[in-house]
């Protein structure tokens, strides 16, 4: 989930050194103290106001060197991003208060061990580009100790959570916190909706299809599972057709569902019988279904763990999916490999370019040099899955022999890390790139003017397979 938090006041002790340092000047200055205690710090005093703006002026840079953090922040921030959540820091401090309140806030939570995934300064002055903010980047809970932020968000769909200050109590609207505890709890409690997905795979491929599959079968608490369409698949050394590979990865599919209790009818859909880079533009069901579910979504995620046939063919027969679906596909390898024949890249090299060019919101975890670390030795998995259920034996049983390849002692289960990938980001490092070209040779050329996708870069192996194992156990 996306958390959206404030700084000052939330994280910060922003009011507290500003109102200390407002008493010590008002003594020097020989005023006549506090004279309206149900103000704002800055209209207590009795200052012209011309000589509270000159003073709050002038001080602000120093006295943003003395905030510190607020009791158990750090704690708690840190706490809620290792469980997975994905910690947005909004502050107004782009408002002209401070030379470079970008660098300043970046040393800031360095100096104090607050983890974030990013930082986003906005006017303080605009409370509506809070909400703006929270709402281009699907932002499920804000917290800030302004009402009118909290009031924008609120109108926006976002939920929002009024941190508690001396001066926002009479506002009685929003759900309030008053300390770090409070708010792990609340957030820790949050029921958000559920991912809605569809998992697009050649399931008889390898076994590590169906190792994701069980994974987000086992998963249902975050994806809303909508279909699982079946991906073409073809080994040219192999007598199967791509026909057989569908009803065989048909049948596999019902199997594993079966055996993880989760209730298949209408959730499995064949897939196409060919690739776009053979003329093939025929529809199927899967098509169809993918077509479906994508237009009576706001939003639906598609993980492809195969070859991205029925995707390209989703987009071609209805462009209007491109703004409601995202697509995460283990497919190609790193940007600086020297070329793309991986499986999942080199059987439709066509449907690839068409998914690119389309300019739908798309994330690639390449095999080679970052999935390809996903790879484990079969006692290592017989330790934690041996013996637990009939799924998990089940599993372990295709790992060893999947029925195409050769008995292997050790394999790489690639698939997993798209499924890893939509359970907690936080277990990849990206960086969005300008989409690069395919050369003839299949190998990516880099551009920088084009529109933008997300490259996976590497992945926390032990967190993957520590989540995965904890799933299959059960």
């Amino acid at each position: 989930m996306k958390i959206g938090i404030n700084i000052d006041n939330v994280i910060s002790n922003f009011n507290d050194v500003l109102l200390k340092n407002y008493k010590k000047h008002d003594k020097k200055v020989a005023k006549k103290g506090i004279v309206n205690k149900d103000a704002y710090i800055r209209s207590m005093f009795d200052w012209p106001i011309e000589e509270e703006q000159l003073y709050y002026n002038e001080n602000i840079e120093r006295l943003a060197n003395l905030f510190k953090p607020i009791k158990n922040s750090s704690k708690y921030i840190n706490k809620l991003r290792k469980n997975g959540n994905l910690i947005y820091i909004i502050s107004g401090r782009n408002n002209g208060d401070y030379a470079n309140p970008y660098e300043m806030t970046v040393k800031w939570l360095k100096k104090h061990n607050i983890k974030y995934d990013k930082l986003i300064l906005t006017n303080g002055a605009n409370h509506q580009e809070k909400a703006d903010v929270c709402k281009k980047y699907d932002i499920k809970i804000m917290i800030d100790d302004s009402i009118n932020v909290c009031l924008k968000c609120f109108e926006n769909g976002i939920k929002p959570l009024l941190f508690n200050t001396e001066y926002n109590r009479k506002e009685n609207k929003f759900e309030r916190v008053n300390n770090w505890e409070e708010i792990y709890n609340y957030v820790s409690n949050f029921k958000s909706e559920k991912i809605n997905v569809i998992l697009d795979t050649d399931a008889n491929n390898e076994c590590d299809d169906l190792f994701a599959l069980a994974y987000m079968l086992k998963s249902q608490n975050i994806f809303n599972i909508e279909a699982i369409t079946i991906a073409p698949y073809f080994h040219r050394d192999q007598k199967d057709s791509i026909i057989d590979g569908q009803e065989k990865s048909y049948q596999e599919i019902l199997k594993t569902c079966e055996l993880a209790n989760f209730p298949s009818l209408n959730k499995v859909f064949k897939g196409s019988l060919d690739y776009l880079c053979n003329d093939y533009e025929q529809d199927s069901v899967a098509v169809k279904k993918i077509i479906e579910v994508a237009m009576k979504n706001t939003k639906t995620y598609i993980l492809a763990i195969g070859a991205i046939t029925n995707i390209a063919l989703a987009i071609k027969k209805e462009p209007k999916i491109i703004d409601k679906i995202e697509v995460i596909w283990l497919g190609g390898n790193s940007l600086s490999y020297s070329n793309n024949l991986e499986f999942n890249f080199k059987q439709d090299i066509i449907a690839v370019k068409t998914v690119f060019n389309s300019k739908v919101k798309l994330t690639i975890i390449p095999c080679f040099n970052v999935a390809s670390k996903l790879k484990i030795s079969g006692g290592e998995l017989e330790k934690h899955l041996k013996g637990k259920n009939e799924l998990s034996d089940y599993l372990l049983n295709r790992f060893f022999d999947d029925g195409y390849h050769y008995v292997q002692k050790s394999r790489i289960i690639w698939d997993i890390s798209v499924i890893a990938y939509m359970i907690n980001k936080n277990w990849f490092t990206s960086k969005e790139i300008s989409c690069p070209k395919i050369r003839d040779d299949t190998s990516y050329k880099k551009t920088y003017d084009k529109h933008k996708i997300r490259m996976i870069n590497s992945i926390d192996v032990n967190k993957v397979y520590e989540d995965l194992f904890i799933k299959l156990e059960d």
